[in-house]
């Protein structure tokens, strides 16, 4: 059921844009079946440097969008790409494919055409851009945006601050684990989350220059020719202050590991199949430092979202504690 009108009960100053033709031409009467001012939103100029900006007011969750031209003219837009940000300053373009997609827009001026998100966007601004427009017009735009609001659990770490996971038990041997995150940073290294035993197993994720890092060591320490220890590396430029997706999947040696849609599968080395845990894990950083082999890492300087382990909601664990 996320599918509501997002932009019909905004207030007219939600809508901004990079310049209006006349103050009939505003952003403000740029709402999807409107008839009011000259109809819709033209800029200045036409050109691929203009675009169309709504402020939902809140991060939401987007699943789709329509557009139509400006009522009763020739003007209108037949194709264009769309940007979205949290803040309205950094801003990343919606993708399919992994690349940037183009939507069809309009061959008409009261038509509408509906687009539904084949990944549905997470943001609060939303910036529709014009790449090409009636031939016998100009730029001319009404939209409206699809979704719900958007409820997500966030813990923000300083670059000094963790979140503790302590288990029921000593030690926590397991055969399978399931962590899944979102997590935002402008700093390229920090750890994620942590945990280790006195045996030698560890787990280990974490940035290091905006790429992101699985450290897993099964097997244990005092074995001189263990070669128990597997890293794998996912993603770069991941400081880039946007949100981007992890899910870790164990299954005794064999671990899918996906950043962002992207996965890579592989086996963990040594003769275990089990992980074994002391205590605790830890999310956004180590509390401890000095650990052996992890006197060199930094604690996660961002924000950390929906943070699950094996099905439990530790942001939501640690608010209700």
């Amino acid at each position: 059921n996320c599918d509501d009108a997002l932009v019909s009960p905004l207030p007219s100053s939600a809508l901004t844009s990079s310049s209006e033709l006349f103050s009939t031409h505003s952003p403000s009467f740029a709402k999807l079946n409107r008839r009011d001012g000259a109809g819709g939103w033209s800029p200045l100029d036409s050109n691929e440097q203009q675009w169309l900006q709504v402020d939902l007011g809140d991060r939401v969750e987007i699943v789709a969008i329509a557009t139509q031209g400006r009522y009763g003219s020739s003007d209108w837009v037949t194709s264009y790409t769309l940007m979205f940000s949290d803040t309205g300053r950094n801003w990343k373009q919606y993708r399919q494919d992994d690349t940037i997609w183009v939507f069809t827009g309009n061959s008409n001026a009261d038509s509408v055409v509906h687009h539904k998100f084949l990944h549905s966007v997470k943001a609060r601004f939303l910036r529709f851009v014009p790449l090409k427009w009636n031939v016998g017009g100009r730029i001319g735009l009404r939209v409206e945006v699809f979704g719900c609001a958007y409820k997500s659990d966030i813990a923000d770490f300083d670059g000094r601050s963790s979140l503790l996971y302590r288990f029921n038990q000593k030690l926590m041997s397991t055969f399978k684990d399931v962590v899944s995150l979102k997590f935002k940073s402008m700093q390229g290294d920090g750890v994620l989350f942590h945990g280790e035993g006195q045996r030698g197993d560890y787990i280990t994720l974490e940035l290091q220059k905006g790429k992101l890092s699985l450290h897993i060591n099964l097997g244990d320490s005092n074995l001189l020719f263990s070669n128990s220890h597997t890293s794998i590396t996912l993603g770069s430029l991941l400081d880039d202050q946007h949100w981007h997706s992890v899910l870790i999947e164990r299954f005794n040696k064999q671990v899918n590991f996906t950043v962002d849609k992207h996965t890579q599968h592989f086996r963990t080395k040594g003769d275990s199949d089990h992980l074994d845990i002391d205590y605790e894990l830890s999310f956004g950083g180590i509390p401890v430092p000095g650990k052996p082999g992890t006197f060199q890492r930094k604690n996660f300087h961002g924000c950390i979202e929906n943070l699950y382990y094996n099905g439990v909601n530790i942001i939501d664990l640690a608010k209700r504690r």
